[in-house]
């Protein structure tokens, strides 16, 4: 048994990926969440709400979801959601945004009672799953590289700490790249820690009201968005890492804790694909059934977010861009090659996944739904369009909702 797999010990690794994971998911969304409730006429107060109500609700689902099924399950704000909602949002009354979002939730719970999506998803192939991960992941590696043009110094010694560790210290790589990211990062000034101040979130209880419009028009968008752009790619993380875990509970549960949340600012929590590929890789653990421990770290990070909603902004909001950028894709590095060798290993199937890849990676947005489900379209018609009238042919009859090894 090697250290940290026994007792009770949480190695630094998870500690580590737990922050990288809230550091990274905050980060490279806040500022939209911040505009949809603006849009949507929010004080400031309430503002301060959606964002303790988002950091609670991710923390009780994280936490409980990764408990219940040893399973490293992350779960988030839907981004897409929240960029859907800064246009949606103008001219709607808030109780009226607020009934949108309960209607939403409902719509999600269905689909996770009725195993809808659950029999949906397992219809997908586990290469065309393996590209969609990729596809979704790839940009976070590019910046790695694109991050070096404005800060050189910093993400170059990133890198080569990471290339270090990967060679002599594995298992510590990403506590040793963050710890000199910072280092560096506060010794070139780069730091902003000046507007830290320590304010408790102050839950806002916005009554709903249930108009067939915002239903509409809100409600409906937002609920194929988060399904489509966030859930779909969710689920794709988890069995592209060998986890096996019943997907229609773990949507049931977010859609609950969207439903409980929504009048005091949760607009839509959902499972994590992004964020969520930092704890299911080797970089949270080297043994994949102890990885849940990093998303209940997450969960606790979460938290902390949640009932520090404004001094936790101001804290994330110090790290410079750059920083978070090479986090981000570092810690990404072994997930996307892994998600790359699963997606075009096998010649009957290499053609489809690679569309797959290559549609998700281009960021198209059609009709207000990302390029997660266009990818795992477009990667479907070309492989049923292969497979037509080649009996014999038809490739692993595999799918993404069956195991696919040790991840």
């Amino acid at each position: 048994m090697s250290p940290g797999q026994g007792g009770s010990r949480v190695p630094a690794s998870v500690v580590t990926a737990g922050f990288v994971t809230v550091l990274v998911g905050f980060t490279s969304s806040a500022a939209i969440v911040f505009q949809a409730a603006r849009a949507g006429g929010a004080s400031p107060a309430e503002v301060s709400s959606w964002i303790g109500a988002l950091g609670i609700g991710m923390a009780v689902s994280s936490i409980g979801l990764s408990l219940r099924y040893r399973a490293p399950i992350v779960t988030a704000w839907s981004t897409p959601g929240a960029a859907l909602l800064v246009t949606s949002l103008v001219g709607v009354p808030l109780p009226d945004a607020i009934g949108a979002f309960m209607f939403s939730a409902v719509l999600i719970v269905a689909s996770g009672v009725s195993g809808l999506f659950e029999r949906a998803i397992t219809r997908i192939p586990l290469p065309i799953a393996q590209a969609l991960l990729a596809g979704v992941l790839v940009r976070f590696g590019l910046a790695v590289f694109t991050a070096m043009r404005v800060e050189f110094g910093l993400v170059c010694s990133m890198f080569v700490a990471y290339v270090a560790c990967r060679r002599f210290s594995p298992r510590y790589t990403m506590v040793i790249v963050l710890a000199v990211g910072v280092a560096i990062a506060g010794g070139d000034g780069l730091l902003r820690l000046g507007a830290l101040h320590l304010a408790l979130t102050s839950p806002r209880f916005v009554s709903p009201a249930f108009s067939a419009k915002a239903m509409i028009s809100v409600g409906v968008p937002l609920f194929i968005v988060t399904m489509a752009s966030q859930n779909l790619p969710g689920v794709a993380v988890l069995r592209g890492s060998g986890y096996r875990t019943p997907v229609s509970p773990l949507i049931t549960a977010t859609g609950l804790t969207t439903l409980v949340l929504a009048p005091f600012g949760a607009f839509a929590i959902n499972l994590a694909a992004i964020t969520a590929a930092i704890c299911t890789g080797p970089e949270a653990h080297e043994d994949p059934d102890r990885r849940y421990m990093a998303s209940v770290t997450a969960g606790g990070f979460y938290l902390v977010v949640g009932v520090f909603g404004a001094t936790v902004a101001a804290l994330f909001a110090a790290f410079p861009p750059a920083l978070v950028a090479a986090v981000a894709g570092l810690a990404l590095f072994p997930t996307i090659a892994g998600s790359l060798a699963g997606a075009l290993g096998d010649e009957r199937t290499r053609e489809p996944a690679l569309v797959t890849f290559l549609v998700t990676a281009s960021g198209v947005v059609l009709a207000g739904i990302g390029s997660a489900f266009w990818g795992v379209l477009a990667g479907g018609v070309v492989l049923a369009a292969l497979r037509l009238g080649r009996p014999g042919r038809a490739g692993p009859q595999q799918s993404a909702g069956r195991s696919v090894g040790d991840g």
